[in-house]
């Protein structure tokens, strides 16, 4: 049985999960010198029929309006230490285990030392570890991210008006091991903090994957942000990306489209004999793709929210889609008002498009309200406890494209209630 779906042990997590968060920053912090990190969010869903309790998305990178619409559950619970080795010298391990709807992994296993004297700010590290440059929170996607694979690398050696980041990569991670054909190895170099204009910052990475691959070519991608703070107004942010890719290498800095994982299948013969079939792996094809995203940010006062405005455009490179042009569209944004410093109103709406060359244009929207009660009155103040309610739609062509998923039996809409825990430390 899934753990998380035991009402008695979802009960004792997420008590858990809030008496951990309500603790100080200070104090997770000072528990034996050790660092405490981590993320987690659950509850109690219920939808209208038998349609899915979260997850409601065309698939696009920035098309997942989460509020309310996640229906999962998981806690990521990380553990650091850094020791004084002497002479300025700091070594430091890191551990942390996940569980997501009852399946257990490992996002982060590494070991960083700093303090050499030629570069004493810089941070050398090996292993699997998470490098998550930025985010937009309200669709649940790091549009800038290295991934969680094995490597080495280092971040932040310092160069005039910048800093440089350079990480090498497998397409392995501790928990998988990527087999052939699509075995591949990346590089990814990250420049950031260079001031183009008053309260305005430029951040550069790029991104080459090379590999033997059945269906595509290597890869290479690259990205530009853009964070301006006090963006025609005092307090307001704003977050572009500017991004392409090719190959198999993804939008974000990762890996884009390596083979599936295979596995086995069992055939009941005549007589009731079992056999069991290995799968050999499945090849994705690579991608040209680019994309432009502009988030808005804020908080004046009680009210706060984010926007997002992505439009993506991608191309399939081999395989039996090759050439296959798909067009993804999202905008929309959640806003939040504290009536008092623990007592907020959030609600959010998002619509989503997606075009795919000879098929009818997808289309979905969704709505969502929540009161909820959080540890403070800004936007992002976390612990927050959720009463939602969602409403979703799509059109037949959603329907079709999605029909063993929320579009099962030609639904068109959806209703969602439920309580959620969101925090992180």
């Amino acid at each position: 049985m899934n753990a998380f779906h035991h009402p008695a042990l979802r009960r004792a997590g997420i008590a858990a999960a809030a008496a951990l968060c309500c603790l100080s920053a200070h104090a997770l912090t000072e528990v034996a010198g050790l660092e405490l990190y981590g993320y987690t969010r659950g509850g109690f869903q219920s939808s209208s029929g038998d349609t899915p309790r979260g997850g409601y998305t065309l698939g696009g990178d920035a098309q997942k309006f989460r509020l309310g619409n996640e229906g999962d559950h998981g806690l990521e619970f990380g553990i650091g230490k850094q020791f004084d080795m002497g002479n300025g010298l700091k070594l430091g391990a890191y551990y942390m285990p996940t569980i997501w709807n009852g399946d257990h992994g490992t996002a982060e296993a590494y070991v960083s030392f700093s303090g050499l004297p030629f570069a004493p700010e810089v941070q050398f590290w090996g292993g699997q570890r998470r490098l998550r440059l930025q985010d937009v929170h309200i669709v649940d996607k790091f549009f800038a991210d290295y991934g969680d694979n094995l490597g080495v690398g280092f971040t932040g050696w310092k160069l005039g008006p910048v800093k440089l980041g350079v990480g090498l990569f497998t397409g392995d991670s501790i928990d998988n091991k990527v087999s052939d054909p699509n075995r591949a190895r990346r590089l990814n170099v990250d420049v950031s903090g260079l001031e183009t204009n008053p309260g305005g910052t430029l951040r550069l990475t790029g991104t080459l994957v090379r590999g033997d691959f059945a269906y595509g070519k290597d890869g290479a991608g690259l990205s530009l942000l853009h964070n301006q703070n006090d963006f025609l107004t005092p307090g307001l942010k704003n977050a572009l990306f500017v991004q392409a890719a090719r190959g198999h290498a993804g939008l974000n800095g990762q890996f884009f489209g390596l083979d599936s994982a295979g596995g086995t299948s069992l055939i009941v013969g005549a007589g009731g004999v079992v056999t069991s079939v290995a799968n050999p792996p499945v090849p994705s094809p690579g991608q040209k793709s680019w994309r432009v995203i502009d988030s808005l940010s804020w908080q004046s006062g009680r009210f706060g929210g984010q926007t997002i405005l992505a439009y993506q455009h991608s191309k399939a490179d081999g395989g039996p889609t090759d050439g296959q042009v798909s067009k993804d569209l999202s905008v929309g944004g959640r806003v939040s008002y504290a009536f008092t410093d623990h007592l907020k109103l959030l609600a959010e709406a998002g619509s989503t498009s997606r075009a795919i060359d000879g098929q009818p244009t997808q289309r979905l929207r969704k709505l969502t309200i929540a009161p909820a009660l959080s540890l403070g009155p800004g936007f992002f103040s976390r612990p927050e406890l959720r009463l939602y309610a969602t409403r979703v739609k799509w059109n037949d062509a959603a329907a079709a494209a999605n029909a063993t998923g929320f579009g099962a039996g030609g639904r068109t809409s959806s209703t969602l209630f439920g309580v959620q825990l969101e925090a992180w430390w």
